[in-house]
């Protein structure tokens, strides 16, 4: 048995297993899953079942981000000291924590917002708003601190989950992804737009053209997928949200390959390629699972995603 400490109380276990799509795989990747088990230790090589799960219905369930948004300074850190006793800092976080300690969020302790000093109380009270505006924000100062690179118009992290010290690093991936692989398991350009100006439309049409063999290097899986401005899937009338190395693409004469990106079909010939888009804003994301490390590489720059190009 192989043991790993984690340094908080609270863990994520997140696993993949790759599929090629194919009946024959599933079933080889169902067999594979019927083996994986989480059990505590001490029940580790005995029959065990776990206590069934309890929803309670008082919490609503839809639109989870807005609700999260909504909290108030005070309720947020009363459960954040609340997370401080059993998911405690690293020794890197002592500057912090001294900051923290000022307004009486000290690790191990309940935090009373009722002790605060009216003018401190207040300044809590309005910090929420200002505070995700520089969450948001930091989306695209993340490439001036060298965090994040910005290229033909799609924007990706170079250090998703070796946040350190960089607290609105953490912050807005956790913002808009709630968590991430590191990038040498995982990379995910990201593009709102053709360039920094333009935003994506449903009222216009794309192309996104891969020279031939230069399609995403991976050892893994690469994709490519539509979202809403709120990163929800979109539905379509072939109930497609996602294209990736699974697609038979249909290759020009040089062999090259061009995704079609646009809400009205590009034609049956063309649909193979085609990646439906909703009637207003959206957002393309890539992934690149297990990006090569020698060149060409996402990670050394010696590839590029390629720019999304408006059709006229």
């Amino acid at each position: 048995m192989t043991e790993y400490k984690a340094p908080t109380n609270l863990v994520w276990v997140l696993g993949r297993i790759y599929c090629t799509g194919t009946p024959e795989d599933y079933k080889a990747v169902h067999a594979l899953q019927d083996q994986v088990s989480a059990v505590p230790l001490s029940s580790y090589g005995k029959p065990y079942k776990p206590e069934p799960g309890k929803v309670d219905s008082a919490i609503e369930m839809k639109e989870p981000r807005d609700q999260v948004n909504a909290i108030d300074a005070a309720s947020y850190f009363k459960l954040f000291a609340q997370l401080l006793k059993t998911n405690p800092p690293a020794p890197d976080d002592a500057a912090m924590v001294a900051k923290l300690a000022k307004i009486g969020i000290v690790p191990g302790q309940d935090f009373d917002a009722g002790k605060l000093e009216p003018a401190v109380a207040k300044g809590l009270a309005a910090a929420p708003k200002p505070a995700q505006d520089k969450i948001a924000v930091w989306l695209k100062e993340s490439v001036v601190a060298g965090d994040a690179k910005l290229e033909n118009g799609w924007l990706f992290f170079t250090k998703t989950g070796l946040y350190g010290t960089s607290y609105r690093q953490r912050a807005m991936i956790t913002w808009y992804g709630l968590g991430a692989n590191r990038p040498n398991d995982a990379v995910y350009p990201t593009s709102e737009g053709p360039d920094l100006v333009k935003k994506y439309s449903g009222a216009n049409r794309y192309v996104m053209h891969f020279n031939k063999g230069e399609l995403p290097p991976v050892d893994g899986f690469w994709s490519l997928t539509m979202y809403d401005g709120n990163y929800f899937f979109v539905p379509n009338s072939i109930n497609r949200y996602t294209v990736s190395q699974r697609n038979k693409f249909k290759t020009n004469p040089d062999g090259s390959i061009d995704l079609y990106i646009q809400r009205q079909s590009p034609g049956k010939d063309r649909e193979a390629n085609w990646l439906p888009a909703p009637e207003g804003g959206f957002v393309l994301m890539m992934r690149l699972y297990w990006p090569k490390e020698k060149a060409p590489s996402i990670l050394d720059g010696s590839w590029k995603t390629p720019e999304v190009k408006e059709v006229t």
